[in-house]
C-alpha cells in the first residue's frame, strides 16, 4: 500500500480488497476483486510491477505517487504482456486436485494467517477456494481433523505431535508444515490478585489452559516449576476453551490462565483481570499455533497441499509486517471470524496495549508471525510431554520431530516465494535462562527437579 489516499492497483492485499470483509468500503468496494480469476490477475500484475522495481517498495510507491495509480496501471499494461503472464499463472494452478476446501480454526489471534487468508485473498491467489470453519474448542478441531470433516486445521503446535503419537487421541500420522504465530500468549490473573508478585504467591491457584497438549499448558507448567511450584500438586490446572475463559475469570471460577489472545486483552477490556506476564518473557520467540494437515491428505492431493502450504506461508509473512497489522485486525474482527472489538485486536497485534494495572505498554513482538517449524522446537515439546507423563510410549525425539514438522520443506517453499531461508532446522533455545540442547533431550528431561515420574 502507498497511503490512504492512493492505493496500489497491483496489490491484491491493498485496502481495495478489504471492503468485502469488514473494512471501510464505499466507492472503493467497486474495485475489490470479486472472483478467484480477478484476484489472480491482480496478483500476477503485482508480481510483475515489483519485479520491475527490483523489490524496492519505496521506489515503486514514489513512482505511483508521481504518475498516479490509474496512469501507472495503463503504462505497465501497455508495455508488458500481462495476458500471457496470467495464462501461465492459471496454467500452474490447473493441476490442483481439490480447489474447494474447509479449514478449521479457533477464534484466537494465533490463527491470524489461516483466518485472514480467506478475506484478504491469499487462498484465492494460490488457486484455492477455502472456507474457514470456526470451532468451539481444541477437542472439536482434533475430532473434525481426524474424522475428515475438514481438510486441514489450525492446531496448537504440540497437537500434530500428540496425534501422530496417539497421545490422548486416535493415532493418525500428521504433518505440521508451518507455524502460524510465535509468542502471542500471556498469564492473566483475576483483578483481585493485583498484589501477586511471584509464582510462590500463586500456590493454591486454579488455572485454566486451552488444551492438555498446548504450549499454554507446557509454558505455564515450566514457569511454575522453575519457581518451585509443582503444577500437579500445588495448583490446579484444567482445560477451558479459549472463548469461555474470560467468563470463567469474571465468575471467579479460576484465578488466572495462560491463554492465547485476544482473551488476555479482552479480560483487561472487560475489567476482569490484568496481564501478569507475556509468554515471550518465558521463552522469547516460542511457537504457539500452527497449520496442520494429515499425511494422508498431503499425499493424496499433493498439488492441493502445496497450494495450501504456499497460501499459509505467504499470509504468515504478510502478517509479520507491523504496517499490515491494523488492516489485519479489521479483516479478522467480524462475527464469522474472531467476533471481537477491533480495538482489542489492534492492541494485541500492534503491541501497544493496556495491561490492566494502569499502564500502557509497547511491546512490538507481543505476537509475531514466522512460519518456520524448527525441529528443535518439536523436540522441546516432546521433552515436556515426557516430563509430565502426557505420553506413555517411548520414541525417538529426532525421528518424530522430523516426521511431523516440515522444516526443510517450509524453508524451500519460503525461498521459492521470495522470503529468507534458514539453512538449518535445529537450534538451541533459552527458556527462563536455561539453555535447551536438542541433541540431548533425555538428559534435559532428567535435569528437572520437578517432574512426574
Amino acid at each position: 500500500m502507498i497511503g490512504s489516499s492512493l492505493q496500489d492497483p497491483f496489490d491484491p492485499h491493498s485496502s481495495l480488497t478489504h471492503s468485502a470483509c469488514g473494512a471501510p468500503g464505499g466507492a472503493e468496494a467497486a474495485f475489490a476483486p470479486t472472483s478467484h480469476e480477478e484476484l489472480m490477475d491482480r496478483a500476477v500484475e503485482g508480481a510483475v510491477v515489483r519485479a520491475v522495481f527490483g523489490g524496492n517498495d519505496l521506489a515503486r510507491r514514489r513512482f505511483l505517487q508521481i504518475v498516479g495509480a490509474g496512469a501507472a496501471a495503463q503504462i505497465f499494461r501497455a508495455v508488458f504482456p500481462f495476458d500471457g503472464a496470467k495464462a501461465l499463472a492459471q496454467e500452474k494452478v490447473k493441476g490442483i486436485e481439490k480447489r474447494d476446501l474447509s479449514v478449521a480454526f479457533i477464534p484466537i489471534t494465533c490463527a491470524t494467517p489461516i483466518i485472514m487468508a480467506e478475506p484478504m485473498g491469499f487462498y484465492a491467489k494460490h488457486g484455492l477456494n477455502v472456507k474457514v470453519r470456526r470451532a468451539a474448542g481444541w477437542a472439536m478441531v482434533r475430532d473434525w481433523a481426524i474424522n475428515k470433516e475438514v481438510d486441514a486445521a489450525h492446531m496448537l503446535s504440540p497437537m500434530p505431535l500428540s496425534i501422530t503419537l496417539g497421545a490422548g487421541s486416535q493415532k493418525v500420522p500428521y504433518f505440521m508444515p508451518a507455524v502460524e504465530n510465535i509468542n502471542g500468549q500471556a498469564i492473566t490473573l483475576h483483578k483481585q490478585h493485583k498484589g501477586v508478585k511471584t509464582a510462590q504467591d500463586m500456590k493454591g491457584f486454579r488455572f485454566c489452559v486451552p488444551f492438555r497438549y498446548s504450549m499454554h499448558n507446557y509454558l505455564l507448567r515450566y514457569f511454575l516449576a522453575e519457581r518451585g511450584i509443582h503444577p500437579d500438586k500445588d495448583v490446579q490446572i484444567r482445560v477451558v476453551p479459549p472463548p469461555e475463559m474470560v467468563a470463567n475469570l469474571k465468575a471467579g471460577n479460576v484465578d488466572g490462565y495462560l491463554a492465547p489472545d485476544p482473551f488476555n486483552q479482552r479480560a483487561v477490556y472487560e475489567n476482569a483481570g490484568f496481564i501478569y506476564m507475556l509468554s515471550k518473557d518465558i521463552w522469547p520467540g516460542h511457537p504457539c499455533c500452527a497449520f496442520a494437515i494429515s499425511q494422508e491428505f498431503a499425499t493424496t492431493y499433493p498439488k492441493t497441499f502445496l497450494a495450501l502450504f504456499k497460501s499459509i506461508v505467504d499470509a504468515t509473512h504478510f502478517a509479520s509486517k507491523p504496517e499490515n497489522r491494523k488492516a489485519i485486525a479489521k479483516a479478522i474482527a467480524p462475527r464469522n471470524y474472531l467476533n471481537q472489538p477491533v480495538i482489542v485486536l489492534e492492541q494485541v497485534l500492534t503491541g501497544r496495549f493496556a495491561d490492566g494495572l494502569g499502564n500502557i505498554k509497547y511491546v512490538p513482538d507481543r505476537i509475531d508471525f514466522d512460519p518456520f517449524p524448527w525441529h528443535s522446537m518439536a523436540v522441546w515439546i516432546l521433552t515436556q510431554m515426557k516430563r509430565w507423563k502426557h505420553v506413555d510410549s517411548d520414541f525417538d525425539y529426532k525421528q518424530v520431530a522430523e516426521q511431523v514438522y516440515l522444516a526443510a520443506e517450509c524453508d524451500k517453499l519460503s525461498k521459492e516465494l521470495g522470503y529468507a531461508a534458514h539453512g538449518q532446522t535445529y537450534s538451541s533455545h533459552t527458556i527462563m535462562g536455561k539453555v535447551f540442547d536438542p541433541a540431548a533431550p533425555e538428559a534435559y528431561v532428567n535435569s528437572f527437579a520437578i517432574r512426574n515420574v
